[in-house]
């Protein structure tokens, strides 16, 4: 279980944070403290909660973060559908995060019940 780097749900995850960071650069400066640093503490929450649950002991252990990342992926999508209502990020940008954000969500549900 510790071996979480050759996961493919934390890879792809690492990567969608990556991919939010580099969104968010253009938002408001307004934002820095509001929607970029929510968006962006959910986005690294998914990754690294994979990450710490792969460290636990047990599987049971694992089980419970992956629902935090779990919630964190759902939250990042609602947070970023509001930027796009905001007009913070581009209709396009969105539909490409949105694709990404439902593959996870799909990945880290499977993983779970596999577990």
């Amino acid at each position: 279980m510790n071996k979480y780097k050759n996961l493919e749900i934390w890879k792809r995850s690492v990567a969608l944070a990556t991919e939010v960071y580099n969104v968010t650069k253009s938002f408001p400066n307004v934002e820095k403290y509001g929607i970029t640093s929510q968006i962006r503490r959910c986005s690294v929450s998914v990754p690294s909660n994979i990450a710490e649950g792969a460290g636990r002991g047990s599987k049971k252990e694992f089980k419970r973060f992956l629902n935090i990342a779990y919630g964190s992926i759902y939250e990042l999508e609602t947070q970023l559908l509001i930027s796009m209502n905001l007009g913070y990020l581009k209709t396009e940008i969105h539909e490409e995060l949105s694709k990404e954000i439902d593959q996870i969500q799909k990945m880290i549900y499977s993983f779970n019940k596999k577990l």
